[in-house]
């Protein structure tokens, strides 16, 4: 079984989240699901991208907003990408909430979620 199938199937990324108080997908089509009890303070994503940042009381990275445009995507995904938690699969997800799937780090290459909970 992978990391992301429950008894149901694979976990949805649009079943993790607030999507309920959410903006409008067509003002902000990608959000962010991070894995915050993976990470372990590396800060790459911090100094790749500036939604994310490091808390100084944690020593753990956060995203400043959870839901973005187009114009914050490139960053994002690079935060995703550079993230060495997990055997360097990462723990920051971007999912493209119009297609409801992960387009970053998209490790196992098909859009399926891969949170590892």
């Amino acid at each position: 079984m992978s990391d992301t199938e429950g008894s149901d199937g694979p976990l949805r990324p649009s079943e993790v989240g607030d999507e309920a108080n959410a903006p409008p997908i067509d003002e902000k089509p990608y959000k962010i699901i991070f894995e915050a009890n993976k990470c372990f303070g590396a800060g790459r994503c911090a100094e790749v991208a500036d939604n994310w940042e490091m808390d100084m009381a944690s020593g753990l990275a956060k995203p400043k907003s959870y839901f973005f445009g187009e114009d914050e995507l490139e960053e994002n995904v690079r935060a995703a990408e550079v993230c060495p938690a997990k055997k360097d699969r990462g723990v920051i997800h971007v999912i493209d909430r119009r297609k409801d799937e992960e387009i970053a780090p998209d490790p196992h290459g098909d859009g399926t979620l891969s949170v590892d909970w």
